[in-house]
């Protein structure tokens, strides 16, 4: 199991453009949007790329380690 995350994005670009560097790399990577935002299209296109669920901030360790699980068993 590799598990990573990123912390904040890269500056000046956004998550979901993050995500679509990381999958260029490493295409398959499992990843859990998180963000004090309203879910937006930005998350939706995330997801479309294999991003898994989106959680709100602020969020409490078992909700985190509920998110981390699906990923791990899709």
């Amino acid at each position: 199991m590799d598990c990573r995350h990123v912390l904040p994005c890269p500056k000046g670009i956004n998550g979901r453009e993050t995500y679509e560097e990381i999958i260029k790399i490493r295409p398959g990577q499992k990843a859990i949007i998180a963000s004090g935002y309203a879910k937006t299209k930005e998350v939706d296109l995330a997801q479309e790329l294999g991003a898994g669920r989106y959680i709100k901030k602020p969020y409490t360790l078992a909700k985190i380690g509920v998110a981390v699980k699906e990923e791990l068993e899709k």
